[in-house]
């Protein structure tokens, strides 16, 4: 999953940053309202977590923009805001859930998978396809009852393959939700993330899972 936080603190910023790459999500971090919007509006992101407080826009005018834009993805607010009023102001503005500094990162991760399991196509909490199987909350991931272990970029590329099971998805596609703009966008390093990832999960196993198109893409599916 994609995140971006928009956060003018560099250090709330970096801790967000951190911690949510640590929890396999990829990540983009602005410091601004215009760089978040930005950002956002190239509709990548699979949920966005805004502060109130920015330098040149408060962030309920952020999120309206990004909303007329087009851009549906949930909207967690992150600030030191708290009253009645500021939380009944986020969640008109069309956030989706509003949270108070200072707060559990705990809490924000469980609230992130609550509001990522709102979108209009929801994903079961744990993925299946065939004998694999993928944990989120648990970062659990198993095929035929043995526990494989996976980085952290490992995990979130089976992420995103198990949530687009029988679908196509090309390197571009791959890029765009398992790395951050920091990726220097090497050619072959989805290739040798995949190759890895397979390694892992279809090696010893009668049926491989992860399919190559050439030319095309991936996809994860039982032949």
């Amino acid at each position: 999953m994609r995140v971006l936080v928009v956060e003018d603190n560099p250090d709330m910023g970096a801790f967000l940053g951190q911690g949510l790459t640590e929890e396999g999500y990829v990540v983009d971090v602005a410091r601004t309202a215009q760089a978040g919007y930005e950002l956002g509006a190239t509709g990548v992101y699979d949920l966005l977590i805004l502060d109130r407080m920015l330098p040149g826009q408060d962030g309920l005018a952020l999120l309206g923009r990004l909303r007329s834009k087009g851009i549906v993805a949930p909207a967690i607010f992150v600030t030191a805001r708290g009253d009645v009023g500021d939380r009944i102001e986020g969640l008109d503005a069309g956030a989706d859930d509003y949270l108070v500094k200072p707060f559990s990162f705990a809490e924000l991760v469980a609230r992130m998978r609550v509001v990522a399991r709102r979108g209009s196509e929801p994903t079961p909490a744990v993925l299946r396809v065939a004998d694999l199987l993928l944990d989120p909350a648990a970062r659990l991931v198993e095929r035929g009852g043995v526990r494989i272990d996976l980085s952290s970029k490992q995990f979130a590329l089976l992420h995103y393959l198990m949530r687009h099971a029988g679908q196509v998805v090309s390197r571009t596609m791959i890029q765009e939700h398992v790395w951050n703009y920091e990726f220097e966008g090497l050619t072959n390093v989805v290739d040798v993330h995949i190759n890895r990832l397979r390694n892992k999960v279809d090696r010893g196993f009668d049926r491989p899972l992860i399919q190559t198109l050439r030319g095309v893409g991936y996809v994860l599916r039982v032949e």
